[in-house]
């Protein structure tokens, strides 16, 4: 994987940085982190099919409801992920180990911090689950199932830190190699429970056996790459920059605090406004969208500690440069999956879970334009992270949170699936599509927004027309539900393409990844 294996044993500082070698890490990072989540969602998927088939079907509504309260619970611990992350760029690029070793302790603190705050609020949450699972069987025990997702979200924390060191060096492709190893083991181990015992509870007790196992193997990973995180002499951090730390954290929780309010209320608000059949549905719908989002998002999660090095010695006419390449890639990647998305996913879920299992087409082309929307904004919070422009737009999450809850509650009440969905687009159209990249370009790159803006316009203007056209000529495809399918993607993939390629081939965006992919392309045989 381009001299992986050479460089996997050297630290950030030990290897030299130029620009190839930021483009090196961010491919090799992609690219085990795409297949790795590949690999992992596939397994995850078949254990899906042998859920939904094995398990009665408000169970599968049990699952979602559980997963999506401890999600919402723990958006806090990303916040200080991302601020320790930002601080740790420039330390780690000058192989500054004393400065790591101080934010490494300072971190591991606000871990421990985060792991007891959710434990006490999941604790908290006990006496709304009897509200929430009333219209349930008790063949099995709720509370003791919630208790099982919460130890498994909690020990989930304790050792995060150390995962972060080994991002920040560019090595986020450890990680990755760990979670997919442990997911995959954890998936063949539930498909066997479900298999053999249909138990619930043996299915759940795996899950957080497998999380614990991987938190501890990824520690001992980190100790034996960076033996001074042991060194009990650690030097303090200085209260103005400990404050600026803070500060920051306090900024990302608040972004988090919007990333949630989009990603993980509808599955509750589902529950509550709509019922208990079309949270099961759409959890299935969830998979799937969400599978394809964690894939997609891996290319971009991937650059981002390069970003950060970028950001550290580089000027800022390049790094937009960069970012506005980004963003037509992005918008590219995500505007061809979310069209593909769209003519198949209906079909493809009569075929794997069965009719019962499908929502109308309007509420499908909604969460698909979701999907879409969102996956525009992944380059934007990429740059926006690494950084540190956070700071600048904290207060915007607060009013999408409220936004998005008014506008799903009150459409939700009407409309039911759809008005939630709706409400959650609503959001994020109005808000965060447009003053996150207005942000980045005001207070980091100094330079005009509305240029970018009108392109922005411009992606989004063809990919609907796209869309359009592809949807009228897609529903003259026939035959059966495994071959409407292929011929859908097929028609979806070839013309999505074309069409992207003969409309952008000549812009600057277009040509400048070209040529970092002929730049990698030569570096990787030169390597070999």
């Amino acid at each position: 994987m381009c001299g992986a294996g050479r460089l996997a044993g050297k630290s950030f500082g030990e290897i030299g940085w130029m620009k190839k070698s930021r483009t090196e890490y961010s491919v090799r990072n992609t690219t085990v982190a795409v297949i790795a989540r590949i690999c992992a969602i596939l397994a995850g998927f078949i254990t899906r099919i042998v859920f939904t088939h094995m398990i009665r079907q408000e169970y599968v509504g049990v699952n979602s409801l559980f997963a999506d309260i401890l999600n919402a619970l723990a958006f806090s611990e990303s916040g200080i992920d991302t601020a320790v992350s930002f601080a740790l760029y420039i330390p780690v690029a000058k192989g500054d180990k004393e400065r790591q070793k101080s934010l490494m302790h300072l971190f591991r603190n606000f871990c421990r911090i985060v792991a007891l705050f959710l434990l006490l609020g999941g604790l908290l949450m006990i006496p709304a689950i009897d509200i929430l699972t009333k219209d349930y069987s008790k063949n099995y025990d709720l509370i003791f199932v919630y208790l099982l997702y919460l130890m498994n979200c909690t020990a989930s924390y304790l050792m995060v830190y150390k995962k972060i060191l080994i991002e920040a060096h560019q090595l986020g492709y450890i990680n990755m190699i760990y979670q997919m190893g442990f997911l995959v083991f954890q998936n063949i181990l539930q498909m066997m429970v479900l298999l053999y015992t249909k138990n619930f509870l043996l299915f759940v007790s795996v899950m957080s056996l497998c999380t614990v196992l991987n938190n501890i193997a990824v520690s001992k990973k980190a100790d034996k790459l960076y033996p001074y995180l042991k060194d009990k002499n650690v030097q303090k951090i200085p209260k103005g920059e400990k404050n600026k730390i803070y500060r920051n954290i306090y900024s990302m929780l608040l972004h988090k605090l919007g990333m949630v309010s989009i990603n993980n209320t509808d599955n509750i608000l589902l529950f509550i406004l709509v019922g208990i059949i079309s949270n099961s549905i759409y959890s299935n719908y969830y998979l799937i969208i969400g599978s394809i989002r964690q894939i997609l998002n891996q290319i971009f999660r991937g650059i981002i500690a390069s970003v950060g090095n970028l950001g550290a010695q580089e000027n800022r006419e390049y790094i937009r440069k960069i970012y506005e390449a980004s963003f037509f890639g992005g918008q590219w990647i995500f505007g061809l999956s979310a069209i593909c998305i769209f003519e198949v996913i209906d079909t493809f879920i009569e075929l794997c879970f069965g009719r019962n299992y499908i929502f109308s087409e309007q509420v499908t082309l909604v969460l698909c334009l979701n999907f879409y929307f969102t996956g525009m904004r992944q380059a934007t919070l990429v740059f926006h992270e690494s950084l540190g422009i956070f700071v600048y737009d904290r207060y915007k999450s607060i009013a999408e949170v409220f936004v998005n809850l008014a506008a799903s509650i009150l459409l939700g009440r009407y409309f039911g699936a759809l008005g939630v969905f709706l409400g959650t687009l609503t959001s994020m159209i109005a808000i965060s599509l447009w003053i996150e990249p207005y942000v980045l370009y005001k207070h980091y790159m100094k330079a005009s927004y509305w240029p970018f803006f009108l392109r922005y316009n411009l992606y989004i203007l063809v990919t609907l027309l796209m869309w359009y056209g592809e949807n009228l000529l897609c529903r003259h495809v026939s035959g059966c539900l495994g071959a409407i399918c292929v011929k859908r993607l097929g028609i979806c993939v070839i013309i999505t393409n074309l069409i992207y390629l003969f409309l952008y081939y000549k812009t600057d965006e277009f040509r400048l990844l070209f040529d970092k992919g002929k730049m990698l392309l030569k570096r990787c045989k030169e390597l070999h």
